[in-house]
């Protein structure tokens, strides 16, 4: 019997420290578009290059030919049609490489209670609200932008530029106001706009009672650093929305500390 020769099969620190980041961004492309029309999409890209591999290998030149106009143009193809989920990717990117990120980290380890003393005072006008607007069942859509985009917001928006208050707030979502329908946009400690019509997301899995405020609301967190709240007008129910992902029947509890965290 010959040995076997594993000298082909020798890694070394970068070979493996390759193949995991290679799996990293498989994992993180994944998430982009798990439950989205771009997941089929990807199905039916990967379709018409295999299709396209066996017309070849068949000596079909007609169909060879005009699936192969889709090859020569694939990565133009990749960037128009996927730009929403690229644009995703490269927002996860910069928010995990953000010094700005590192900063707050830094403040919170040396000065941890006058951090936390100061964001409760932010907060506790938003969470105020939404105490009235669910016990009233308003609905309302308030979103917190970590870079206040004025292309993105300003287009369908009314510009306020105004200091966060429990009753402007409530104000502005009030079924006769002539700004409550739409997002509520803050940034840089103030109301910036209001009345905001949003991207929808184009997941297809989301739970059936989800309306086009809860879409609004899981489709800017999709193309922004943003997180969203999301207060049903039918239930009164508290939904919060990051990274395209939404957590239903949020306490108060939990909305402090979440706030506490992301805002």
């Amino acid at each position: 019997m010959h040995a076997l020769d594993f000298s082909l099969l020798k890694f070394t620190f970068f070979d493996v420290l390759d193949i995991v980041l290679v799996a990293f961004l498989i994992y993180q492309l994944y998430n982009l578009v798990r439950g989205t029309i771009a997941a089929n999409i990807v199905i039916g890209m990967a379709v018409l290059y295999v299709l396209y591999y066996v017309v070849s290998a068949l000596h079909m030149k007609l169909l060879a030919t005009i699936l192969g106009y889709f090859n020569s143009v694939g990565i133009i193809l990749v960037i128009v049609i996927f730009q929403q989920e690229i644009r995703r990717f490269l927002l996860l990117v910069g928010k995990n490489a953000s010094l700005q990120r590192n900063k707050a980290w830094w403040q919170y380890f040396f000065g941890k209670a006058e951090v936390e003393k100061n964001n409760y005072m932010r907060i506790k006008p938003i969470i105020d609200a939404c105490k009235i607007l669910k016990q009233t069942r308003t609905g309302a859509l308030i979103v917190f932008a970590k870079y206040y985009d004025e292309q993105f917001y300003q287009n369908s928006c009314e510009v306020m530029d105004a200091k966060i208050s429990k009753r402007l707030l409530e104000a502005i979502f009030q079924k006769t106001s002539p700004l409550h329908d739409g997002a509520v946009v803050i940034a840089e400690n103030k109301i910036k706009s209001a009345s905001c019509i949003l991207p929808l997301t184009d997941k297809v899995d989301l739970p059936p009672q989800f309306g086009l405020r809860h879409r609004a609301g899981i489709g800017v967190t999709e193309a922004n650093e943003a997180t969203a709240i999301i207060v049903s007008e039918e239930t009164g129910e508290i939904s919060y929305a990051k990274q395209g992902r939404v957590k239903m029947n949020v306490s108060f509890a939990e909305l402090e500390k979440l706030l506490n965290k992301d805002f």
